[in-house]
């Protein structure tokens, strides 16, 4: 059998406060906004983050969250511990600077893990709407 390669196209979480998020992955991690003007204007039903070329973050409002269409606006529960972010070094030494001015806090300590591209050293925060994210950079 031939070993798959996969990458990730997106990742989409559930949000109350879209414009919050947005604030956040934009000024204090340093993400770079997709299709927001669109979304404002109505023209698009949810904005996205780029994560870089291949991938994005969506951003769904409530009116999205129910996935079987039968009308539960409520958020559906999963099984999702947390996404990681892979950073350059001095971009993730940039965003932990910011993060302390937002006083947002650092869930764990700097260590190091493992991950797709072997040991990198991360920090785990929450974003405003609760959800777990790890940052990370390697060696």
């Amino acid at each position: 059998m031939t070993e798959m390669k996969a990458t990730i196209d997106h990742i989409v979480i559930n949000v109350s406060d879209i414009e919050q998020m947005l604030d956040f992955y934009t000024r204090v991690i340093g993400l770079e906004p997709a299709r927001v003007d669109q979304w404002r204007a109505g023209e698009v039903p949810f904005p996205s983050l780029r994560l870089c070329d291949d991938s994005l973050i969506d951003l769904f409002p409530p009116q999205m969250w129910d996935p079987k269409g039968q009308g539960d606006t409520r958020s559906q529960t999963s099984n999702y511990d947390h996404f990681c972010l892979t950073l350059a070094r001095e971009d993730w030494d940039a965003v932990r600077e910011r993060l302390t001015g937002e006083g947002t806090r650092i869930e764990v300590a700097p260590t190091t893990r493992w991950g797709a591209h072997g040991d990198g050293t991360s920090v785990y925060i929450r974003d405003p709407e609760g959800n777990r994210v790890e940052l990370r950079y390697y060696g």
